[in-house]
């Protein structure tokens, strides 16, 4: 339980921080490749896990924004500010962690999924360690047959915050690549190991997605 003190320094942060974002976000060049994958599970009435680094929350919100998905985030300080700097930018919240109340959290992502809404995990979070996939995605994509839809973004010029996800923030007026990576389908997560074997192939797309938006750099 936060105290009101912790609830208003939230409210503070928030109120700076989202039109800091917006307006340096504004400023980016970004270019964008694998648009056609989100295209194509929308047309088929079906809806995007999008899976992310931690460390691209920031650029992630920002490219994303007003489609009205749903974030799991943290019930502690730093998830309720962050929770409330998402919401102005379109997105919903479900609140828990991998540390703490996950399993209500993720209860609430399968009934926003299955309602219709999109959800989106930063999946090595809230606390690492970085890079290394967590399970409640794949579990969710198992159990309500929606595809997990993975993507990185990479800027040229950032800055690279003191914390262990070394978050990106990009300098203004840089370019960032956007890489989305194909759907990324889970079968039934209560069979034996499935969970594992797409956990550990989704990490291995999630790096193969890092060096393309690198790549994508280079070429322009």
């Amino acid at each position: 339980m936060l105290t009101r003190w912790q609830l208003a320094q939230a409210a503070i942060i928030a109120g700076v921080g989202a039109p800091l974002v917006g307006a340096l976000c504004r400023t980016v060049r970004w270019r964008v490749e694998g648009v056609e994958h989100y295209d194509a599970i929308v047309a088929q009435h079906r809806q995007p896990i999008f899976a992310f680094w931690h460390g691209r929350i920031l650029s992630a919100t920002y490219y994303w924004r007003d489609r009205g998905i749903v974030v799991m985030t943290s019930r502690n300080f730093d998830g309720e500010w962050i929770a409330r700097i998402i919401r102005r930018f379109g997105y919903g919240t479900a609140r828990g962690s991998s540390s703490r109340g996950a399993r209500r959290a993720l209860v609430q992502l399968k009934r926003e999924v299955t309602a219709g809404r999109a959800a989106a995990f930063t999946v090595d979070g809230p606390r690492g360690p970085a890079q290394c996939v967590q399970p409640g995605a794949v579990w969710l994509a198992g159990v309500t047959g929606n595809p997990i839809l993975p993507f990185h973004i990479e800027a040229d010029r950032y800055w690279s915050a003191r914390s262990w996800d070394r978050t990106q923030i990009p300098r203004p007026f840089s370019a960032a690549a956007v890489s989305i990576g194909a759907p990324f389908e889970v079968p039934d997560p209560s069979v034996d190991g499935v969970i594992e074997e797409r956990r550990a192939a989704l990490e291995r797309v999630l790096s193969e997605l890092a060096d393309r938006a690198r790549t994508l750099l280079r070429r322009h």
